[in-house]
């Protein structure tokens, strides 16, 4: 009975919350749920100022502290920024203004590298990831090694915002094809938008070039963080609430796209 109840007592119900510049970091929210499926989680949708890639680091790291303020406000437990662009330019801004811990993501460059047999990766990113001090920090670690094509997704995001999937056709060919032809047998998507292009991108690439998002790695620290910390949730099923400034029925259709359940979506 004293262990049941100790049990009990470690189990924390807040929130883990999750935010970015709209429906991308579906993507990663999906890869959390399905690594802590007893977490509670709260999404803030910011479609609004969609896309973050294109504007200056002053203003990403201004949203990226809203979004976090808000999602404070709402009892999260833990910060997860489910974009690449507000992890590169606001993440050290954000952890020295909030107490709760701050996951962040990047693009997976050391494993693409590491990975890589041709020695020539690819990765497709927004204008803001790849111009970050973070990124090209990492991104020179492997360039003596390996030959890295940056590509920027220009147009990418607001297309996959309006969930016309299929408009984004063109682009991947005019962006992905030089990789293809340089070599690259790694393409790194630096952008949690990006892998609900996956599908379209397979058809244009071959089947042995490798398709890296960071998803599930931003997935398992989030757990060995909560772990650590001794604040994860012991519930049966977490439950899961969606925020948004812009359209909902969009935000809705993403969500039947990863098979969510226990969720509900409300303006902000």
């Amino acid at each position: 009975m004293i262990g049941i109840f100790f049990v009990l007592m470690l189990s924390d119900p807040r929130p883990i919350g999750i935010f970015d510049s709209g429906v991308g970091g579906i993507t990663i929210w999906k890869e959390i749920t399905s690594l802590l499926p007893s977490e509670n989680t709260v999404y803030l949708a910011d479609s609004a100022n969609a896309p973050y890639g294109v504007k200056p680091q002053d203003e990403i790291k201004e949203i990226s502290q809203n979004n976090a303020q808000k999602l404070v406000g709402l009892g999260a437990k833990i910060i997860v920024v489910a974009c690449n662009t507000a992890t590169t330019n606001a993440i050290d801004h954000l952890r020295q203004n909030f107490q709760v811990p701050i996951i962040g993501i990047e693009p997976a460059t050391k494993p693409a590298a590491i990975s890589s047999k041709t020695g020539v990766i690819g990765i497709l990113a927004t204008k803001g990831t790849l111009a970050s001090e973070l990124f090209l920090n990492t991104s020179q670690k492997y360039k003596g090694s390996t030959t890295i094509i940056e590509r920027i997704g220009s147009g990418l995001v607001p297309i996959i915002e309006s969930g016309d999937l299929e408009a984004a056709r063109p682009l991947l060919v005019e962006y992905l094809q030089p990789m293809i032809e340089q070599g690259a047998d790694n393409i790194v998507l630096g952008c949690s938008h990006y892998p609900f292009l996956i599908p379209i991108i397979k058809e244009i690439v071959p089947a042995e070039v490798n398709i890296i998002d960071s998803g599930y790695a931003v997935a398992r620290h989030t757990k060995n963080t909560l772990e650590s910390l001794e604040i994860a949730s012991n519930a049966e099923q977490g439950q899961h609430q969606f925020l948004t400034n812009a359209n909902e029925t969009i935000l809705n259709a993403f969500l039947k796209k990863v098979q969510a359940e226990s969720y509900s979506i409300k303006a902000f």
